[in-house]
């Protein structure tokens, strides 16, 4: 308030100020005389302060006239003015606004719009980091894959944008499925930003389809590194990628260096059952049957599995059926409730001809968890025991629609496999085989083979032998005899 009050009274006083001048010089006597070219002028004080401000006006608008005419001169000839500098703001105007529609038209889906819009900011900007990237995104999505290689190839020359110019010319050869170029642009992206996420699962995935194991696990090692990776799962995959390791040592006949690496894989993960069974014939190689037997212990206790079964015949092949079926104790007995366990001794017990022993060990397996293998034991056993025809008949036309028991399964396509590999054939996912049953769909089928049982007969029903009755007590002959 007090600020305003003296504002108000420092106005006053210029206009009282001035108001004081201009009487002074209206009461003035005095003339000036100005004599030009033939010309006389007589001004009075207060006229002659007016042509003085009048004659600074023109010469100020005369000024300005010639700096303007001097800059559309210099605008012509193509230097830095105002003009140009207005002109420029006006162009990158337009570009960034035709940039944000673009960026705008491309987060709809409309791509044909976006292309235009960017080619209309690559003519408005200098800025190709910015059109390089909208123009290949736009075109991507058209389905354009030309201008989008040609838009990425431009990139590369930016150190800014080369990164994002590899990564959009490996994802096109991804599409292509040219995996040899592929492999290279993942690897440079992965050698310009080594903990970025995306490059090191490409990198990983691509070496691993080209049987690169060693460039694999260094690339999963920088993925540990980076703590992507859970430590378990570095392990398990480092394990994976040991084992295929050995598989190609063993493929180049290096026998000893091939046993080192498949020890190497099982130490790593000892419940992987590809490297306990390749460990386990690493040590019967060397003539180490208890470091054999050790191993498909330690994997059985994991999970027993087929697999491991025929790796532990292999450490005796020339002994008995019964020996074999002793030393099989030591697997069975981990897990005798098992339905693997169960099955093994059952064919043990078929191998040795002791056909009852097998229908024992088989349990009502056939019954509460009928599988096509242990129906197919089953039907061994009906056929040992001196069965008749049909009754075999029936149990194999049970096993053909029978599920299929466990598996190595695909955890990612739940595509089955016949036998473990480090990559899906299917989907090529890495790592991603389980031994599980398999989902299996329920339903009649195309060829009503679920009509097999009903045409061939059933099987008879398992009978339990019982045991005799005893006889009843006589107390009358007792006492007889007693006297």
């Amino acid at each position: 308030m007090l600020f305003s009050l003296f504002r108000i009274l420092f106005f006053v006083l210029i206009f009282l100020v001035l108001t004081f001048a201009a009487i002074v010089l209206i009461q003035a006597d005095s003339v000036m005389r100005v004599a030009f070219a033939g010309w006389e002028f007589s001004l009075r004080p207060l006229q002659l302060v007016i042509a003085t401000l009048v004659l600074m006006l023109v010469v100020w608008l005369v000024l300005k006239v010639l700096g303007l005419l001097v800059a559309v001169l210099r605008f012509l000839n193509g230097d830095e003015t105002a003009i140009s500098r207005y002109l420029d703001r006006d162009r990158e105007r337009r570009g960034f606004q035709a940039l944000t529609d673009g960026m705008m038209a491309l987060a709809a889906g409309e791509g044909r719009l976006a292309l235009i819009k960017a080619q209309r900011a690559e003519g408005y900007l200098d800025r190709p980091e910015l059109t390089n990237l909208l123009m290949a995104q736009a075109a991507e999505v058209v389905g354009d894959s030309q201008r989008a290689e040609v838009a990425y190839k431009a990139m590369l020359n930016d150190p800014r944008t080369r990164f994002v110019g590899i990564r959009g010319l490996l994802k096109q050869k991804l599409l292509e499925v040219d995996t040899e170029t592929a492999l290279k642009l993942a690897e440079k992206a992965f050698e310009l930003k080594p903990r970025h996420a995306e490059s090191q699962e490409i990198l990983l995935k691509l070496q691993s389809g080209a049987a690169d194991w060693k460039g694999a696990r260094a690339t999963l090692t920088a993925q540990n590194k980076s703590g992507i990776l859970p430590r378990d799962v570095y392990r398990r995959r480092d394990a994976v990628m040991a084992l295929q390791e050995a598989k190609v040592v063993v493929d180049e006949n290096s026998t000893i260096e091939a046993q080192e690496a498949a020890i190497a894989a099982n130490k790593l993960s000892p419940d992987l059952i590809p490297a306990a069974t390749m460990a386990a014939r690493s040590y019967v190689q060397k003539g180490d049957k208890k470091n054999a037997t050790r191993v498909l212990k330690k994997a059985w206790e994991a999970r027993p599995h087929p697999d491991l079964a025929a790796a532990f015949a292999e450490i005796e092949p020339e002994e008995s059926p019964e020996a074999r079926l002793r030393r099989f104790k030591l697997l069975t007995s981990i897990h005798p409730e098992d339905p693997e366990s169960k099955l093994l001794l059952a064919e043990l017990a078929i191998a040795g001809e002791d056909f009852p022993a097998a229908r024992r060990a088989l349990g009502d397996l056939p019954i509460s968890h009928p599988t096509q293998r242990s129906l197919a034991i089953m039907a061994a056993i009906e056929r040992g025991e001196g069965g008749d025809d049909a009754t075999v008949r029936a149990w194999l036309s049970k096993a053909l629609i029978a599920p299929r028991g466990p598996q190595w399964c695909c955890d990612k396509c739940q595509a089955v496999h016949s036998a473990w590999g480090p990559i899906c054939e299917n989907c090529q996912g890495f790592d991603t085989l389980s031994w599980r049953e398999p989902t299996e769909t329920r339903g009649a089928s195309a060829t009503g083979a679920e009509l097999l049982p009903v045409i061939v007969g059933a099987p008879k029903p398992q009978i339990t032998p019982k045991a005799p009755e005893p006889e009843p007590i006589d107390l009358e002959a007792i006492g007889r005899r007693a006297n």
